[in-house]
């Protein structure tokens, strides 16, 4: 359980290089282009799948289930697999961990608002002015048609080193996040079946604490990861 919790926590906290042209595409073109289509998103939700992939550790942590965005930091994570809950309102952040019967607590806004990729899946990031663009490709399979961009953050953040993002050449939605931090572990995030401008209602972002759960307090710094047990 313990990874689980630091895999959640790293997604959350997460000079120019010389950018390669492909096919007369620029990775710029396409950080304009995917701000465009997002910034035009009010919400969204979409299965997920995530996956822990450490150095160290023969086994990776892998979790799955559905997730919805909206503006102005609201974000919530319904995992089947593990049972838990992660959900925000744009100022409080709540994990639930069903099993056992406990909440981690913080107030989320300040860092839904820095420079993080869930920062911007919630409409308050910008990737252009966040992030410098070290490498841009295209997909090489046939059967995907994708762009895949590698971003440095342009301020020194504790748990991201390298943020890449596979994107559909189509829509220009992220179909994949893989946040990479100093030490070469990866948190990597797919995202399926997405719907946008679905008309998600705020009420869909606030949590309860159920009767009896222990509540823990998380430190607002972004750099630390919450009280393990």
């Amino acid at each position: 359980m313990k990874s689980v919790v630091r895999f959640c926590v790293a997604f959350i906290l997460f000079g120019q290089v010389s950018v390669p042209v492909v096919f007369g595409v620029t990775g710029e073109s396409v950080l304009s282009e995917i701000q465009s289509r997002y910034e035009k998103t009010n919400d969204f939700e979409a299965n997920f799948l995530q996956e822990y992939i450490s150095k160290v550790m023969k086994e990776s942590p892998k979790g799955e289930g559905k997730v919805y965005f909206k503006k102005k930091g609201m974000m919530r994570w319904d995992y089947r697999v593990p049972n838990q809950e992660f959900i925000s309102n744009g100022q409080t952040l709540w994990f639930y961990r069903a099993d056992e019967n406990q909440v981690l607590v913080s107030d989320i806004s300040k860092v839904i608002k820095e420079k993080t990729p869930l920062a911007f899946l919630a409409g308050e990031g910008n990737l252009s002015k966040d992030f410098n663009l070290l490498n841009f490709n295209e997909s090489v399979s046939q059967k995907e048609d994708h762009y895949v961009l590698e971003l440095g953050p342009k301020e020194p953040q504790a748990t991201l080193s390298k943020l890449r993002l596979t994107i559909d050449k189509n829509t220009y939605y992220i179909l994949q996040v893989d946040v990479l931090d100093a030490l070469g572990n990866v948190t990597r995030t797919r995202f399926i079946d997405i719907k946008t401008n679905v008309d998600l209602p705020n009420s869909l972002f606030q949590f309860t604490i159920p009767p009896g759960a222990e509540v823990l307090k998380l430190p607002e710094s972004p750099g630390k990861g919450p009280p393990s047990k």
